[in-house]
């Protein structure tokens, strides 16, 4: 999901094939996720799902868009001073970097997102897009995710060493849906404990 959030949630682009894809993606992950968890043996949950990975990260949905992998930089961070694995990492920080990234520029693609993968409608474009990124963190807390860096023995000793090598290792700031600086990252860190 997040290989697909990250090339779904930019701005600039008119890729609305590519981002109908991705939804596409998406629901099917929300349909499929917590039947596969709780029946692993389920063959139609466990094909969707494969079969979304393999659409998720095989070029098609970067195609004309510029992306950059905002979580994935914070997230090897993380991984790397911790022992956690990268899809949990992810799924604790998207819903804490889309929260931080939310203003009059990007409300209306997590909006749609909102209204297209968890089916939310609401007139006020803002709250239409903050029920999206709820619907995102229960949908992972509906599959057992430890949503809190605390619940992994994760606390803040290693935070702004983890922010300050995120911001370095991608040369000066993460230029994504939102550029973001060392600050930024620290505070989706601090978010997510």
């Amino acid at each position: 999901m997040s290989h697909t959030m990250e090339n779904y949630f930019t701005t600039y682009d008119d890729a609305f094939l590519q981002d109908s894809f991705a939804e596409a993606i998406l629901k099917t992950c929300v349909k499929y996720g917590k039947i596969a968890v709780e029946n692993p043996e389920n063959y139609e949950a466990r094909s969707n799902i494969m079969w979304s990975n393999t659409w998720a990260i095989n070029g098609l949905l970067s195609s004309g868009k510029h992306t950059s992998r905002s979580v994935h930089a914070m997230e090897h961070e993380l991984s790397a001073f911790y022992d956690i694995t990268h899809g949990i990492g992810l799924a604790i920080l998207t819903p804490r970097w889309l929260k931080h990234v939310l203003n009059e520029k990007t409300e209306n693609k997590i909006a749609r997102f909102s209204k297209e993968v968890f089916q939310i409608e609401d007139k006020n474009i803002t709250n239409q897009a903050i029920k999206g990124i709820e619907s995102l963190y229960n949908f992972f807390e509906s599959l057992e995710i430890p949503m809190q860096l605390k619940n992994l023995n994760i606390n803040c000793e290693h935070i702004e060493e983890m922010a300050k090598n995120t911001i370095k290792h991608v040369g000066g700031s993460i230029n994504g849906f939102v550029e973001l600086n060392e600050e930024d990252v620290l505070n989706i860190y601090k978010e997510s404990i």
